[in-house]
């Protein structure tokens, strides 16, 4: 089938569902850490969020429409932009749970990394914390905000863009030089309410011809 999502919306038939969400996948979680200018610590996953650099490393993550029945924007959106810092926290599979708990929205003055009974850590050069358990984090300095088009319905959303100015990598996630996703067991974010989890025996290697072969993997066991 083919539609036209400007005229026909995101749930033509035969969709039960908003179908969009399920076109990109997989996708990495965006669980971004901020704090408040009155220094309380907000945290919530997003569906969209990626890389989009590596010379300087730049991140982006998208705090799409408001909070649920007000027209207030969301506060990871306000904190990024009024403190000038986030933290990326990536999500494995073994944090699952406790990131559905971020996802519900809480009043700006609830910290919600406590609420959700994770361990904070202090970052290097943001003032807000990273997750203590979460074996990579990106400590993020806020560039810029692109509003997205006007949408046919519900609210406007914002791309959020910032530099990576401090990196943290677990130290067992490390082996032969390189980080093994293997002990990382990133979650991935599919549609609806689908994750999937990146398993050891998953993982594979494709090598372009002619490519680098410096990245070739060793066993790890």
């Amino acid at each position: 089938m083919y539609f036209d999502p400007a005229e026909v919306g995101m749930k033509p038939a035969p969709f039960k569902h908003t179908v969009y969400n399920a076109l990109v996948v997989p996708r990495p979680i965006g669980w971004i850490s901020t704090m408040s200018s009155e220094g309380v610590v907000n945290l919530a996953p997003f569906s969209f969020f990626n890389s989009l650099s590596a010379d300087p490393p730049c991140v982006m993550f998208c705090p799409n429409g408001v909070k649920p029945g007000t027209t207030e924007r969301k506060d990871s959106l306000v904190n990024a932009e009024t403190t000038g810092e986030f933290v990326y926290n990536m999500c494995t599979t073994e944090l699952g749970e406790a990131m559905v708990r971020t996802a519900v929205h809480e009043p700006a003055s609830i910290d919600e990394m406590a609420a959700a009974g994770l361990e904070a850590a202090p970052c290097e050069k943001v003032r807000a914390p990273r997750i203590k358990a979460s074996p990579i984090a990106l400590e993020c300095k806020y560039l810029q905000t692109v509003t997205l088009p006007k949408p046919a319905h519900g609210a406007q959303s914002q791309m959020v863009i910032g530099q990576v100015v401090g990196i943290h990598v677990a130290d067992a996630m490390i082996v032969d030089g390189i980080i093994d996703v293997r002990k990382v067991r990133p979650l991935a974010r599919l549609g609806y309410l689908d994750y999937a989890s990146i398993e050891p025996e998953n993982v594979f290697s494709l090598r372009p011809p002619g490519g680098d072969h410096r990245f070739d993997r060793k066993t790890a066991e």
